[in-house]
């Protein structure tokens, strides 16, 4: 076996069906297995997704175990001579499966690969491809002095924002919402650490690897849309449990040694940090848009069928320029990588916002904006 992707599912059905329509397509000509691991989602998940996807290997947990201990579970049963850990709000582009075990059979001393991503905005997402939150960058990120000076090596080294992002380059730090890795390399380096329940395990997994000898890659040859968060509230809980994760992984890797005085700062820039984020977390505006006026684009077919299916519920309009919404349906003449060249041509914009469907879906889904719930539109 070439390949396993391994996917963790949370009450996200119809996002993780968009995804793995994508991820099959992507596949197709690879021998490759798709692995979900639904963590006790409770919405009936898997008795949604199982008749409609025959040929991918679900696995139920009794409850919610994690990020990082859920991907171990799968990785226990996969077979594959490479691991692309994948999160349930993407979609990939036909191509991108084979660029990406090229890129990985032929650079030498390779770690892990991460590719580019964009919001369902069509923004792209700084956390393509970043640095090690050592005490420095940490404290710079934290205080704000990276946003303040984006393109410094000095003070913007966390999203490293002195490196040119349609380049290809070393990255310390990959995302766990799309990270290529061989099972030689976890060999050595060993699985995600479950200490980390959620948030900071892809950055102590892609410090190990480094630790271990290799290097990461971030390769914007291939764009990727990843939602951002579907499976998280950005309520005072996540912020809580993001701010834990990396309190976590600090006093994992960099507490030896480290000046008191130091030590005190990052801590409270932590702290900070949290508590205006969690205020905004619940006064942040949930605005959807209701019932817009939607253009229908894409294949030929799936755009019929899709019409007839919303056709009562929604406001179909003959032009795009009349639109505030934009329904992008792949099908066997539009391609998912068609659909996302469009959501970037979009995010240019920012005029409308864009939904997704694919041919045999059940829903259309979308997420605007990045720190929001995403939409789910049920055909």
């Amino acid at each position: 076996m070439l390949l396993s992707v391994i996917i963790i599912n949370y009450q996200v059905r119809y996002f993780l069906e968009l995804c793995l329509l994508s991820v099959e397509k992507a596949v197709k000509g690879v021998e490759a297995e798709i692995i979900v691991v639904d963590n006790h989602s409770g919405d009936d998940s898997l008795g949604y997704l199982r008749p409609r996807f025959p040929g991918v290997r679900f696995l139920a947990n009794a409850e919610n175990i994690g990020f990082g201990r859920a991907n171990n579970l799968a990785l226990e049963q996969a077979r594959g001579e490479y691991i692309l850990f994948l999160n349930p709000d993407t979609i990939l582009p036909e191509n991108s499966v084979d660029q990406c075990l090229a890129f990985l059979a032929s650079t030498p001393g390779v770690g892990g690969l991460g590719v580019r991503m964009i919001d369902g905005g069509g923004r792209f997402l700084k956390e393509s491809r970043r640095g090690f939150p050592t005490p420095w960058v940490g404290f710079c990120r934290l205080s704000g002095l990276s946003a303040l000076f984006p393109r410094s090596r000095y003070f913007s080294g966390y999203y490293l924002g002195h490196l040119p992002a349609d380049q290809a380059h070393p990255a310390p730090v990959l995302s766990g919402a799309c990270l290529w890795v061989s099972r030689a390399v976890l060999e050595k380096t060993g699985y995600f650490d479950p200490q980390f329940f959620l948030y900071a395990e892809d950055i102590d997994l892609s410090y190990r690897i480094e630790q271990a000898g290799f290097t990461n890659y971030y390769m914007p040859a291939v764009t990727i849309v990843h939602f951002k968060g579907e499976s998280t509230r950005k309520d005072i809980r996540y912020v809580r449990q993001f701010y834990r994760a990396m309190r976590q992984f600090r006093r994992k890797h960099f507490n030896k040694g480290l000046p008191a005085l130091f030590d005190w700062g990052i801590q409270t820039a932590i702290r900070l940090r949290s508590v205006p984020a969690a205020v905004g977390g619940l006064f942040r505006r949930q605005d959807h848009g209701g019932a817009g006026r939607v253009f229908i684009d894409g294949d030929l077919a799936e755009t019929r069928r899709v019409k007839g299916l919303i056709c009562d519920r929604r406001r179909i309009v003959d032009t795009v320029a009349e639109a505030d919404e934009l329904l992008l349906c792949e099908g066997a003449t539009y391609s998912f990588r068609e659909c996302i060249g469009r959501l970037e041509e979009e995010g240019r914009t920012g005029k409308r916002r864009v939904l997704f469907c694919a041919a045999g879906s059940g829903s259309a889904v979308g997420s605007p904006r990045m720190r929001d719930r995403g939409e789910t539109f049920i055909l």
